[in-house]
């Protein structure tokens, strides 16, 4: 079996490194963040940081890397409070990466990737109309991280938008029905299937599947 340990780790080149560390931890989120302004100039950028953080307020956080002079997301994000997340779908896999490019302050990634914006009335922050699981949050708290200078960025939820058909009934989004895109590393995207939901796990009780979604 490799081992790499942390000297060596530091040691590696630093493309290969990024990549290594990247993808390390397999398969992630993978959002689109929609973003405006003040003024009303949009933004979108793809993210794979998004994490649940709690039910009970309904809370989001995900982690947002050291703000540079042409990154208006963060700025967006702290002037107008609101922010939107959106998933990926496949035919959209590469517009969706090309937002990750360096573009200009001012400049907007809807307009440049192909992607179209989707209001709701009284929030500020664009939709994705592409994309079939919406969220829309309200920033909450903002925890500047000294380690290494990102931000973690945690949101409200105010707004689900999504198809009627793609809620179980217990509540589960079907992320395989809706074909939503996971990410592992920087570039390499896939398209997920489910093995099967179990029943909320209790002591002295073996897991069994709670329902058969494999053909979903």
């Amino acid at each position: 079996m490799l081992s790499i340990n942390s000297n060596e780790i530091g040691q590696l080149e630093k493309h290969y490194r990024i990549s290594l560390i990247n993808s390390l931890i397999g398969y992630r989120s993978l959002n689109l963040l929609g973003t405006a302004s003040s003024s009303g100039v949009t933004n979108l950028c793809i993210i794979s940081s998004a994490f649940h953080l709690g039910a009970n307020p309904p809370l989001i956080g995900m982690v947002i890397r050291p703000e540079r002079e042409h990154n208006d997301t963060l700025r967006n994000i702290k002037a107008t409070g609101q922010y939107t997340l959106n998933n990926v779908l496949p035919q959209w896999y590469m517009q969706a990466h090309q937002t990750s490019a360096s573009y200009a302050s001012g400049v907007s990634e809807f307009d440049a990737c192909g992607f179209h914006k989707h209001y709701l009335k009284d929030f500020k922050a664009p939709f994705v109309a592409e994309s079939n699981v919406h969220i829309g949050l309200e920033l909450r708290e903002v925890i500047d991280m000294e380690i290494n200078g990102t931000t973690i960025v945690i949101g409200e939820i105010l707004h689900i938008l999504t198809e009627d058909d793609l809620i179980a009934d217990d509540g589960t989004i079907a992320h395989s029905a809706a074909k939503t895109l996971t990410v592992a590393g920087l570039d390499t995207y896939y398209l997920p299937y489910p093995l099967g939901q179990l029943a909320y796990a209790k002591p002295g009780i073996e897991p069994h599947i709670k329902e058969d979604i494999t053909n979903v």
